[in-house]
């Protein structure tokens, strides 16, 4: 069965375990539940249980795609000034080296150099999302990284090259966020964010999938594309997703609103 694609939101940090005396919903603010709750859902939204999963973090990047290929690769704390405890988080999957080999030539194949890092730690891009969508961290993971030249046609273009791995029971996952401009928070973010979050909508569900690529790859002429995104980083891994989700169907899987920022998650097929 083919599994479809997702971008989603990861939240900030290690958001949704701020709280260790709430195992249940660790984070003491409310903003942040909707998120959690989306992501906690994912797994059994699906049309089957994955055999693995492709996840591509907007917080890795390197001179050509390179996949991740350790077999039980460690937790690389990227992020600063949160509490002890969240320093100490654990998320035990398992890597799939045989799905890194996979991609790899998935992508040569397409004409896309590319490299492997089997010694990297998973950043919080990966393992703070797939935390809460699969606490027991039981179905394999391969990391893919961004291209640092952030070229958001070469990105549809390797999601493209990608695709067949939807058909091998494989879920690509973006793990970005659709909003990232940490220098603006609270009441003046509200206006401008939710104002690009629809324009980048109405690009990604746009049903016409040659005009969907079009239309989200030149997201920079979208209303208030700088503020959403001064560098976009955080908005490339919707290209891998959307060009690995083909002609098929897009819909806006998540929308939520913390910090000010209208923040949205996306389906493809």
């Amino acid at each position: 069965m083919t599994q479809p694609t997702l971008f989603i939101p990861h939240g900030g940090g290690p958001c949704f375990f701020m709280d260790p005396a709430d195992p249940d919903r660790p984070h003491s603010d409310p903003m942040w539940h909707p998120m959690q709750d989306y992501l906690a859902g994912l797994i059994a939204s699906l049309p089957e249980r994955p055999r693995a999963i492709l996840l591509v973090s907007g917080h890795w990047e390197e001179a050509a795609f390179t996949v991740h290929s350790g077999e039980r690769p460690a937790l690389h704390f990227d992020y600063y000034g949160f509490p002890p405890h969240t320093y100490e988080l654990r998320w035990d999957a398992p890597g799939a080296p045989d799905l890194a080999r996979r991609t790899a030539q998935l992508l040569q194949a397409a004409g896309f150099e590319t490299g492997d890092d089997a010694t990297r730690g998973w950043d919080h891009g990966v393992f703070i999302p797939m935390k809460v969508a699969l606490p027991d961290a039981d179905i394999p993971l391969a990391q893919l990284s961004l291209r640092h030249d952030l070229d958001p046609a070469a990105h549809i273009a390797a999601g493209r090259a990608l695709a067949p791995l939807r058909d091998e029971g494989v879920l690509i996952v973006g793990s970005g966020m659709s909003f990232h401009n940490l220098r603006v928070r609270g009441p003046q973010a509200i206006a401008p964010s939710t104002a690009w979050d629809y324009a980048l909508t109405a690009a990604v569900v746009d049903p016409d999938p040659q005009q969907r690529a079009a239309r989200v790859a030149a997201w920079h002429h979208l209303p208030h594309a700088r503020f959403a995104h001064p560098r976009e980083e955080h908005l490339l891994p919707l290209m891998v997703a959307l060009g690995a989700g083909g002609d098929d169907p897009a819909s806006c899987d998540h929308r939520s609103s913390v910090m000010g920022w209208t923040v949205s998650g996306y389906r493809f097929g």
